[in-house]
């Protein structure tokens, strides 16, 4: 286990140091940083004395390296537009895409698992029948007219719920939060529900799928011949040997939504990450672009490595020794 950790450690360093290049490669071929700074109207010595104050005059290799050891730090220096620290912009947005991702992902994960086992149990009914074919529309379907859509029923039509906004927050310290007020629970509803249909309807499928595999495999067969129950046989044996390619989607899946939640951010003008890459994206602000696209690796790095940790927790198979054939 330590040596795998070490291993998985060693391939994210790799990954961090290949997209911070990326990251870095935007700073060089993007525009002119200090143009941006200082406008147009800028004296030949107030550039010279900025490109000299940034670091910008150094070879390369010495600019990347200061730049790999700020990004270590968290920072990415000043934003183009807006003129304030990149850190503080993204600490700022942070709370409110992570706040969204994660109840996406439990809504996605607490309702598609069940309707997938619904789905391959009961596999010709028609309840199984109209799932797969919402799940049709569900995968369908762009993200943002699943949103047009919501805003149109339930905000415009029917009123039930806010079409923008993040709602009222409380601070704990640097972080914000709408999960402690009902205001932001109702302003949570719409954007939430937006980001999470396509990962419901993404595990549901494969969740009926892996479950009607397991189902077919021999000792499946030697569990009804024993004479266990239904309840045991698909609940103790079968959903538990689904997991283990679930846990790897839905995994990935939520680094997913935090990065592509762009779109769901966009269209209820929701105050997160993805909302400030848009904008960062409409002024070239390459600092905020930058720091955007490290953070997104790192999350992705983080989340495959505790899914990697989770198969030994979910697949005895994995815990046994490699030595004797295993």
């Amino acid at each position: 286990m330590f040596a795998f950790i070490l291993r998985r450690l060693a391939q994210a360093v790799l990954v961090m140091i290949t997209v911070a290049l990326i990251a870095f490669m935007l700073f060089q071929f993007v525009g002119d940083p200090v143009v941006f700074l200082l406008g147009q109207d800028a004296t030949p010595d107030q550039i010279r004395e900025l490109r000299t104050a940034l670091g910008l005059d150094q070879s390369f290799v010495v600019q990347f390296w200061r730049f790999l050891l700020n990004a270590a730090q968290g920072e990415f220096g000043l934003s183009l537009r807006q003129g304030a620290k990149v850190s503080r912009l993204i600490g700022e947005r942070f709370p409110a895409t992570l706040e969204l991702a994660m109840v996406a992902a439990v809504l996605a994960v607490a309702v598609g698992v069940p309707m997938g086992v619904y789905a391959a149990l009961r596999r010709g009914s028609f309840g199984s029948q109209l799932l797969m074919t919402v799940s049709l529309l569900g995968v369908s379907l762009p993200t943002f007219l699943i949103g047009i859509l919501l805003i149109l029923g339930f905000s415009v039509g029917l009123g039930w719920f806010p079409s923008f906004g993040r709602g009222e927050t409380v601070s704990l310290g640097w972080w914000s939060t709408g999960l402690l007020t009902a205001d932001g629970w109702h302003h949570l509803v719409l954007p939430s529900i937006t980001l999470a249909i396509f990962q419901l309807t993404l595990i549901m499928r494969l969740v009926r799928a892996e479950m009607l595999e397991v189902l077919r495999t021999d000792y499946i067969k030697f569990a009804r011949a024993r004479g266990l129950s239904n309840r045991t046989i698909h609940f103790g044996h079968a959903l538990k040997n689904t997991l283990v390619p679930v846990i790897t989607i839905t995994g990935l899946q939520l680094g997913s939504l935090i990065a592509f939640s762009i779109i769901t951010e966009t269209v209820f003008q929701w105050p997160g990450m993805g909302l400030l890459f848009i904008q960062a994206v409409t002024f070239a602000d390459i600092p905020v672009m930058a720091a955007y696209l490290c953070l997104i690796a790192l999350i992705f790095v983080v989340i495959n490595l505790v899914v990697d940790l989770l198969y030994f927790l979910v697949d005895p198979r994995l815990r046994t020794g490699r030595s004797g054939g295993h």
